[in-house]
C-alpha cells in the first residue's frame, strides 16, 4: 500500500512539473527546437541598403534580426567620429530624435552591435553620422 501511494505521488509531482513547463499551447520550453523555433519567428529580420549622402559615400547592406544589426561589405568615407544611429529621417534633427547604437569603422566591412532593450519598431533607418561634424554621411532604409 506505500508503495503505491508513493508511486501514485511521485507520478503527482512529475505530472505537476511537466504542466508547469508546458506553454499555452501546450508545448514544452524545454525543447530547443521549440524554444528557438517560438523566438525567432517573433523577431522579424529588416535589412537595407546603404548609399551615400551630403557627398559622401557610405555603401554595404545592414541586417536587423533579433537584438542584432550586423553591416556586411560596409565602407564609408573617412570621418573624426563616425556613429551609426537608428532614426525616421536622415537630418539632423532626426538624428538627435534617434537612438545611438555605437561608433563605426569607415574601413571593416562586417561589424555586428547589440541592440539589447532597443525597440527597432520604432525606427525606419539606419543612419552613418559624423557626431564630431554633425553631418550624416548615409543611410540605409529598413525594410
Amino acid at each position: 500500500m506505500r508503495k503505491t501511494l508513493a508511486l501514485a505521488a511521485a507520478v503527482v509531482a512529475l505530472t505537476a512539473g511537466l504542466t508547469a513547463c508546458s506553454g499555452s499551447d501546450g508545448s514544452t520550453s524545454s525543447d530547443p527546437a521549440t524554444t528557438s523555433a517560438a523566438s525567432s519567428s517573433s523577431t522579424a529580420t529588416l535589412t537595407g541598403t546603404f548609399s551615400g549622402l551630403n557627398g559622401k559615400k557610405v555603401a554595404g547592406t545592414v541586417m536587423i534580426s533579433g537584438d542584432t544589426i550586423r553591416l556586411s561589405g560596409f565602407s564609408s568615407d573617412e570621418g573624426p567620429d563616425l556613429h551609426l544611429y537608428l532614426t525616421n529621417g536622415t537630418d539632423e534633427s532626426a538624428v538627435a530624435a534617434g537612438k545611438e547604437i555605437m561608433s563605426v569603422a569607415h574601413d571593416k566591412a562586417d561589424q555586428t552591435f547589440s541592440l539589447k532593450g532597443i525597440d527597432v519598431s520604432r525606427y525606419a533607418n539606419v543612419v552613418v553620422h559624423c557626431d564630431k561634424a554633425k553631418a550624416t554621411f548615409g543611410a540605409a532604409s529598413l525594410s
